[in-house]
């Protein structure tokens, strides 16, 4: 079996990659990054090829699912919120800190 093959792959890993790839270019990421990144999140969460009969049996991992997709380090909330309001925050957290 040559490298890359995905003959012991079942269909539903198969529709799996297929879906997770159109999503990566519907972002803007190449075709063959796009898929590299599909099988990726396919092996990370089925562990590989589930047609053999060694690896059947293994509770699926959807970690790997829910990474990525967000831009930048910080929550929308975060971001939009007044210079006023954090000057708020702050005061307050500091009064409820201070013990009194």
């Amino acid at each position: 079996m040559p490298r890359g093959d995905k003959d012991k792959y079942t269909d539903k890993q198969k529709r799996m990659a297929e879906h997770i790839e159109e999503g990566y270019e519907s972002r803007g990421v190449s075709e063959k990054e796009s898929e590299r990144r599909a099988w990726a999140t396919v092996n990370a969460t089925t562990h590989g090829g589930k047609k053999s009969g060694s690896g059947r049996g293994k509770p699926e991992n959807h970690a790997p699912e829910r990474n990525g997709g967000h831009k930048g380090g910080t929550s929308q909330s975060q971001t939009s919120r007044s210079a006023a309001a954090k000057k708020g925050w702050e005061t307050r957290r500091k009064k409820t800190h201070a013990g009194g």
